[in-house]
């Protein structure tokens, strides 16, 4: 017999993944709390006890992607000893990502736009974002040794091209997505490494 933790885990893991599949359907508005109780056989207190309502949801399924590419990120990029094998590693994890059944960048861009509507959303995705910015600066000034800020840049660049890549996989290739990336991370020393 499952414990009361294991039972509140099936039904967190339940939660996440209805919702991935109702998002990845019918975009964030248009899938209902009830619809993604229902989905996993659950009610929706459930998911208010879990998430607090959909928003809570929605950043937790997004956290817990972003949370287990990092650590892919991180694993490659220990080993990488180029700039063009650490963005390589970035650009692969991010156009083709190891986790969310390929549904995570589809969310992240659906996060973006209903985050420009909606204020709570908004602030949530800046201080994620910030934290992001923040972590890819750190990781350039170690790999450059310096030089003004890109991370806003380098992560707008990235989501840019893999947006521009599900719409025409034939116009962004890898090797110009590094060449695109190693001209960001330049333009923090002055010249490209």
């Amino acid at each position: 017999m499952a414990t009361q933790g294991e039972r509140r885990a099936e039904t967190r893991q339940r939660l996440l993944d209805s919702a991935a599949e109702l998002f990845a359907e019918r975009g964030i508005e248009g899938s209902s709390v009830d619809a993604i109780a229902e989905r996993a056989a659950r009610t929706s207190g459930a998911l208010y006890d879990h998430f607090g309502g959909k928003d809570g949801l929605l950043f937790a399924l997004l956290e817990g992607w972003v949370d287990r590419v990092a650590v892919v990120i991180g694993a490659e990029l220990a080993t990488a000893t180029t700039l063009d094998e650490r963005l390589a590693a970035i650009w692969r994890n991010v156009s083709d990502p190891p986790t969310g059944e390929g549904r995570w960048i589809a969310l992240e861009h659906e996060l973006w736009s209903y985050a420009a509507r909606n204020e709570p959303a908004r602030q949530h995705l800046a201080r994620r974002y910030r934290a992001a910015w923040d972590g890819v600066d750190e990781a350039v000034a170690d790999w450059t040794g310096g030089g003004a800020p890109v991370g806003p840049a380098l992560i707008g660049l990235l989501l840019g091209l893999e947006m521009m890549r599900r719409v025409d996989p034939a116009a962004v290739h890898d090797e110009l997505a590094i060449a695109a990336l190693r001209g960001v991370v330049g333009m923090r020393t002055g010249a490209a490494r």
